[in-house]
């Protein structure tokens, strides 16, 4: 059984070794392979990379940020997370003009980011990235049409990927899509991981035991005054897999976040429903290296990994009575932690918008 890690590394190696140069829109130059599959089982422990040190709390708050509908950076920069402040910018810049005696000359990107943390109503108008991910998920815009007219309608996606999960968990249509043709226009960047299905499946009676114990439900003899369905009432029995579809892959930088994000995504799903985290696959398409993250992806390659940690949800915000998205303006990214988390140094590496 091959070590997360190793999967991650293997990829690396096959662009280095096969990968063909192709120019790319930030003009810096990729190596890239196309068609790749990344799987991980859940059970091994949680993916997160330890051949380097990932920023964990970065990776969390961009995922609240999907789940909140949100698309403004005010929400990523007042926590730390900086890794769409250059799309931001760029397409400030794009649209810029000076003001006479109110600021004449382009501001810096460090200017504008602390204009967006400082100043609601700048970032209200400049801080928005457009319907990009968080949009989509959780208000895709669509019509119906009747005899005489059209109608505007709006879907949370995620909403009704949960309801579903519950009602019709057998179900195909188990689906989110961030990739809207007809929204491509408004968007900073059209989405590089443009969709998600589910897939769930029974857990074996062996494995309801072992899931029951882990949960400490597990009773060797059935307590006074109690049923066996009352004790088997809370026990799980069915595991909840996600496969993402991915058109473009940053494979240095970002696909270690791809990788843990939607791991994340897959067991907060997996608790709202009751159901225990199983396979994550990821599809992925044009699998590219910057020409300068050459360096990085071979010092990485030669490190040997360390065990997978394992992912802590402080639930005292998981109301059992109301559902997750109801409270997700209240969940912060410091309710989810790695314990034990091992890993080498950070390699620091530019980031191409």
């Amino acid at each position: 059984m091959k070590h997360l890690d190793s999967k991650y590394q293997d990829i690396l190696l096959d662009i280095l070794h096969n990968g063909v140069e192709k120019e790319d829109r930030t003009g810096t130059g990729t190596l890239s392979v196309f068609g790749k599959q990344f799987r991980h089982n859940m059970a091994d422990g949680f993916p997160l990379l330890t051949t380097k040190k990932m920023a964990w709390k970065v990776m969390v708050t961009e995922l609240l940020w999907f789940l909140r509908g949100d698309t403004n950076i005010k929400y990523l920069v007042d926590n730390g997370c900086n890794i769409w402040n250059g799309d931001a910018y760029k397409a400030f810049k794009s649209t810029f003009s000076p003001m006479p005696g109110i600021q004449s000359s382009l501001p810096s990107q460090d200017e504008f980011i602390n204009k967006i943390k400082t100043d609601n109503e700048f970032a209200q108008k400049w801080g928005d990235l457009g319907r990009i991910y968080g949009a989509q998920w959780r208000e895709w815009i669509g019509f119906e049409q009747f005899d005489n007219h059209a109608e505007t309608i709006y879907v949370d996606q995620i909403k009704e990927l949960i309801k579903n999960l519950k009602e019709n968990p057998d179900s195909r249509r188990l689906m989110v899509t961030a990739w809207n043709p007809s929204e491509l226009h408004r968007v900073v960047l059209p989405p590089c991981h443009y969709g998600f299905q589910c897939y769930v499946s029974d857990l074996s009676p062996l494995e309801i035991i072992d899931q029951a114990k882990k949960d400490g439900l597990w009773k060797d003899t059935i307590p006074e005054g109690m049923t066996l369905g009352e004790l088997q009432k809370d026990f799980k029995t069915k595991k909840l897999s996600l496969m993402w579809n991915q058109r473009s892959v940053d494979t240095f930088l970002g696909l270690p976040f791809n990788i843990a994000s939607y791991g994340l995504l897959l067991e907060i799903l997996a608790k709202e429903v009751g159901m225990v985290p199983d396979q994550l696959i990821g599809n992925l398409g044009d699998v590219h290296l910057y020409s300068n993250h050459i360096d990085q992806a071979k010092e990485q390659i030669n490190r040997d990994s360390y065990e997978l940690s394992e992912l802590i949800i402080n639930d005292e915000f998981w109301n059992p009575d109301a559902s997750f998205l109801s409270q997700i303006d209240h969940i912060k990214p410091d309710d989810f932690y790695i314990k034990n988390y091992q890993s080498h140094a950070r390699i620091k590496a530019p980031l191409s918008n």
